[in-house]
């Protein structure tokens, strides 16, 4: 008898310790997706950046250039900012909660002559 009503006093605690894993891994797993959605803004940021540097340089459009080089998903609200040589691109992360802040992301690249030494 004396058995019987430990075991029936813990039957529910399997049920209860999921309901308090079950959150935490759910907020991790959505940690997780953020970290690599914001991975994928800053590598497509970076590749912009080195675009538009590229064509600053070559005397091309740099903002065209940028836009061409990323995502669908990002040119619309992609900033491109030049200087000389150097290009500054900065997108905003996608965003795996709709009610979390923007997360921008930016990169910048510079491309000049080789060795530092301007040409001629």
């Amino acid at each position: 008898m004396a058995g019987e009503q430990v075991r029936r006093d813990e039957r529910g605690q399997v049920s209860v310790s999921l309901i308090a894993v079950v959150p935490a891994l759910i907020v991790a797993g959505l940690a997780a997706i953020q970290f690599a959605l914001a991975g994928h803004a800053a590598l497509s940021a970076a590749h912009a950046a080195r675009a538009a540097a590229r064509a600053s340089y070559l005397g091309a459009d740099p903002t065209a250039a940028a836009r061409a080089a990323l995502p669908p998903s990002f040119r619309a609200a992609a900033r491109v900012r030049t200087i000389d040589d150097r290009a500054e691109v900065e997108v905003e992360a996608p965003l795996a909660l709709p009610f979390l802040p923007p997360i921008p992301v930016s990169a910048g690249a510079e491309l000049g002559p080789a060795g530092g030494e301007p040409d001629g």
